[in-house]
């Protein structure tokens, strides 16, 4: 990469930092200017254009890198998993750092999941697809789910986990860490409850063998 390659994705990165530096429990994503982001950013609003076309472009940018940094502390928490042990336990030990360090991240994945645009919904949308697929995977390889009760785990796992997050944000260390066992509590009930549901169809079909 050239000289003024990085310049300007060293720009572009800075107009993306300044715009989450801006969020707050307060302030969400559509109250930000152009002006406003260009300015904490360090740049004229006319050098805006240079990296995004509107401030739409600019939010589905951070939607997208919001879910992707999620991910990826996830993905390490999975290999923490395997020299540490506990699945629960460190998958949700790892998300309350991420809420913790990068809130505004979190902030706005939650807010645009339901927020007026529509396009902002189907990435977010998309990006919690990514979580649900990701945990589908990995359940399959460490259990003998199939596929459409991996999912359906995944699925309620992520639910609670985002629903119980927007909970989190607001919360001081002591009635964090409570509301982190609650979720370790609840995630092994629906762990427990997928493999009891495993066993009871294994009972089911070998019934239906010997009748």
């Amino acid at each position: 990469m050239g000289i003024r390659a990085q310049q300007k994705e060293k720009t572009r990165r800075s107009v993306i930092d300044a715009a989450f530096s801006q969020l707050s429990a307060e302030r969400s994503f559509s109250s930000l200017s152009l002006r406003e982001v260009a300015r904490e950013a360090g740049i004229a609003p006319t050098s805006f254009y240079r990296h995004f076309k509107d401030m739409d472009e600019l939010g589905l940018t951070m939607v997208d890198e919001g879910g992707l940094l999620l991910r990826q502390l996830m993905r390490q928490a999975r290999q923490r998993i395997a020299a540490e042990g506990s699945v629960v336990r460190t998958s949700v030990e790892t998300f309350m750092e991420f809420i913790e360090s990068s809130p505004n991240v979190f902030r706005l994945l939650l807010r645009e999941r339901s927020g007026t645009s529509s396009a902002f919904r189907a990435a977010v949308a998309r990006e919690i697809q990514h979580f649900v697929a990701e945990l589908t995977e990995y359940l399959q390889s460490r259990t003998q789910l199939t596929y459409e009760e991996a999912y359906n785990q995944s699925e309620a796992c992520v639910i609670l986990v985002f629903n119980m997050g927007a909970e989190a944000l607001d919360l001081d260390p002591h009635a964090r860490a409570e509301l982190a066992e609650r979720m370790v509590l609840q995630l092994r009930m629906i762990a427990k409850g997928a493999y009891w549901y495993r066993k009871d169809r294994e009972r089911r079909a070998l019934q239906e063998k010997l009748s």
